[in-house]
């Protein structure tokens, strides 16, 4: 039951209406042209932030996925401080289709390192395809990722890109509920392992939050992941929050979930 209600949270956080003039495709790698959702702010034009979705835990709902709509509690809480949030969907989900770009091989010798640098592939991508956009104006970009759009934020972060200002990981791993089963990993020390390889080269800001419920990465496992990346030399802000609703792992989507990152993240995040 509790999988069953985070893919509902994940799909209605990606759920959209009827195509929109908000949409746009940009390139990606290997060809792949990336559905984005693109809103504005008040003004029409405002610093970019990118926020990267998460991976349902069943391969059949990615053909689903949509991006997250204009007036979707997290992404209002972006264009309300003047923002241009953009939403795009990477290889593999929804309307952007094709092959699934981020498989991290068999549960028992996990590839998360070779998962997470697809991932930010495709968030690079969506970064150079915004940023002649006219509601975005030039500057610096904050990155936004939850689940396996926060992984890929990370591994993003080891490759310092230039004009991103800010990265902020939201519950961020792969490889959770292992054969359905919660609170289960697979290749569970490939994580701190890999967060190590991330953090050995990244010097980007991050600002990392999980919370003490999330069935998917566990407070003894973010913490881990945290402490390795540190130790490597990459540079953090970890928040470990108390349980939030049925489970943690859906907080940045979830209906009052920006009233409790929000001020966590607002202090982090550079001025519009």
């Amino acid at each position: 039951m509790r999988i069953a209600l985070l893919v509902a949270l994940l799909l209605a956080a990606c759920a959209a209406d009827a195509p929109s003039p908000d949409l746009v495709r940009l390139p990606g790698p290997g060809g792949a042209s990336l559905v984005t959702r693109v809103c504005a702010p008040a003004a029409g034009v405002g610093p970019l932030v990118l926020i990267n979705h998460g991976s349902p835990p069943s391969a059949a709902d990615r053909p689903g996925m949509r991006p997250a709509g204009c007036e979707h509690e997290a992404v209002r809480w972006f264009t309300s401080r003047g923002y241009t949030a953009a939403m795009p969907l990477r290889r593999g989900y929804g309307a952007t289709g094709g092959a699934w770009a981020e498989e991290f091989g068999r549960c028992d010798d996990a590839d998360f390192l070779g998962a997470g640098r697809a991932t930010a592939d495709d968030i690079e991508a969506a970064l150079r395809g915004l940023a002649g956009h006219p509601a975005v104006r030039p500057g610096p970009a904050v990155v936004v990722g939850q689940s396996a759009g926060g992984w890929g934020s990370l591994a993003l972060a080891a490759r310092n890109p230039e004009g991103v200002a800010r990265i902020v990981n939201m519950a961020g791993g792969r490889g959770g509920w292992a054969r359905g089963v919660p609170n289960s990993n697979c290749s569970r020390g490939r994580l701190p392992e890999a967060a190590s390889r991330f953090g050995a080269t990244a010097r980007v800001p991050t600002l990392w939050v999980y919370t003490a419920n999330d069935s998917f990465f566990d407070p003894e496992l973010a913490a881990q992941m945290a402490r390795r990346y540190r130790e490597a030399g990459g540079v953090l802000e970890f928040r470990a929050l108390p349980g939030f609703g049925r489970d943690g792992h859906g907080l940045f989507f979830a209906a009052g979930g920006s009233q409790v990152w929000g001020p966590l993240v607002e202090p982090f995040l550079p001025r519009p």
